[in-house]
């Protein structure tokens, strides 16, 4: 069982604890003034200034953690680091869990490494399917199925969440809690997003070996079983790039970036002026 990153930053904090533990002597003011004047003047000089060099360590040490841990992360714990963090940020805004999406993530794209995701940025093998944004052509169930194809893989994230939330046939599932990951992963077989019988079995295995239910817990505000390793920080969406919201059309959009519709339509190779919610348009050449 991998415990890398749980005890990775276990033995830092233990290291910082062990480093802050001396103390200095206290000399008797009547035996040795100038010894304790000293000693106070050390004292003085070794404690931070104000809040600033408080986050400058953080930052440092995390540099320092990244810098050293980074190198020794299996593939699967390479890609918990990377997109924790927006599995996080999904759970917040729809209420998927953050284990559950980690676990499908590492399952369906290969831990990012497989050939449809370095193609597409697509993690979780979503089908056209009416989609107007960029494709991909894999071979799946059958030759040369139709993809979806991503600017950047948090799109591809959010593309997930969506479709687990706006299909009515998942909808049960969001009657379970938030942090029963078993629910949710027997829930989602029965639903049929996959037809592998052993399917829930796999994400739960995932879940449990790498501890991704302490990601939901610390969304919901719950204390971890285990230290917490920090996830990279979200992905920062360009301003190229726009992502549809309840309401646009392609004429409000293109008002909004100044474009005409038309190049709107020619650079997101649209042949139809219909959009839907979550995708990703590109909104500049």
């Amino acid at each position: 069982m991998k415990y890398t990153l749980a005890f990775s930053f276990l033995s830092l904090l233990m290291m910082m604890s062990c480093g802050t533990s001396k103390k200095t002597k206290t000399v008797s003011v009547e035996n040795n003034q100038t010894q304790q004047s000293q000693t106070t003047n050390e004292r003085k000089q070794s404690q931070p200034n104000n809040n600033n060099n408080n986050i400058d360590l953080e930052d440092h040490l995390d540099e320092e953690i990244q810098d050293s841990e980074l190198s020794n992360l299996n593939a699967v714990e390479l890609y918990i680091y990377n997109y924790a963090g927006i599995a996080q940020e999904e759970m917040r805004l729809y209420g998927i869990p953050a284990s559950i999406t980690i676990a499908q993530g590492i399952l369906e794209s290969g831990s990012g490494n497989g050939n449809l995701t370095q193609r597409s940025n697509n993690h979780f093998g979503i089908k056209c399917n009416g989609w107007e944004g960029e494709k991909v052509y894999h071979d799946d169930d059958e030759a040369q199925e139709c993809f979806r194809k991503y600017a950047d893989p948090q799109f591809s994230f959010r593309d997930h969440s969506l479709f687990l939330f706006e299909r009515s046939r998942y909808g049960f599932l969001f009657d379970y809690d938030s942090d029963d990951y078993k629910a949710w992963a027997r829930g989602l077989r029965r639903a049929g997003y996959a037809t592998d019988p052993r399917y829930p079995q796999k994400l739960i295995s995932l879940i449990e070996r790498y501890h991704l239910y302490e990601f939901d817990k610390a969304v919901l505000g719950k204390a971890a079983d285990i230290p917490l390793p920090k996830p990279k920080r979200l992905m920062i969406t360009g301003p190229e790039f726009y992502n549809v919201k309840k309401g646009d059309t392609l004429y409000n959009i293109s008002e909004k970036f100044g474009i005409s519709v038309q190049e709107l339509k020619l650079i997101n190779k649209l042949n139809r002026d219909h959009i839907q919610i979550g995708q990703q348009l590109k909104v500049k050449n």
